[in-house]
């Protein structure tokens, strides 16, 4: 829980500060354009930038500035493949007096950075907000059904590692019991919540409490309380 915690945590925190990059990002460029001029340009050159698993290609721009002065730039934005050919006449935009600070009028060239960060920001601040988001959720159901649920007790039927998620190398343990429907004579499966640590030496009968919706029996929650807290 202790990693589970410190995840959810980290996960929000980088989302955060991903999202609040892209915001100035967005802000910068936005205040860019609004005192840029423009200028026309040639593709002089492509330089390729290696890295572990792909190429990328970022265009180098020759243009003449508001003093007749010839300026080249490499473009901050690089792609595979390339989005521009070499002696391709492009738009270019910089503030007045300020070359160093021009930049491709193109789509991705103006908005790849916020595009990109913002993504990823909202990537990890959806899973870090989904980790603490599904816990309250399902915080919120069960004690919704311990105060409406119909008390029912499940017979013991194991305990289980729940192989379907893994963290820091390890896999939750969850109990597993079923209840035969007296009315129905439907056969019903109920597991717990994850545990993180084997609750097997603290089950000692053979019933575990269960709290279902009486109308929905595939809707439950099973009672663990009476399991040590884990320190």
């Amino acid at each position: 829980m202790k990693v589970f915690n410190t995840l959810r945590v980290i996960f929000a925190l980088i989302g955060v500060g991903m999202l609040a990059g892209a915001y100035f990002s967005f802000q910068n460029t936005t205040d860019f354009l609004e005192t840029a001029s423009a200028k026309s340009g040639v593709v002089t050159d492509l330089i390729r930038s290696r890295s572990s698993d792909s190429n990328a290609y970022y265009p180098v721009v020759r243009f003449e500035d508001d003093q007749g002065r010839l300026v080249e730039f490499r473009s901050s934005s690089g792609t595979n493949p390339p989005a521009y050919d070499r002696g391709e006449k492009v738009n270019v935009l910089f503030t007045p007096g300020e070359a160093e600070s021009a930049r491709i009028d193109g789509f991705f060239s103006l908005w790849g950075v916020a595009l990109i960060v913002g993504g990823l920001g909202t990537a990890f601040f959806l899973i870090g907000g989904g980790m603490f988001l599904v816990p309250a959720i399902r915080g919120r159901g069960a004690a919704r059904l311990r105060e409406t649920g119909q008390l029912v007790q499940g017979r013991f039927q194991g305990v289980e590692r729940n192989t379907g998620l893994e963290m820091n190398g390890r896999n939750p343990f969850r109990i597993v019991c079923q209840w035969q429907n007296p009315v129905t004579s439907d056969v019903h499966v109920f597991h717990s919540d994850n545990i993180w640590f084997d609750p097997s030496d603290h089950i000692s009968g053979d019933s575990i409490p269960v709290y279902i919706n009486p109308t929905n029996p595939r809707r439950y929650w099973v009672d663990t309380s009476f399991l040590p807290k884990l320190s």
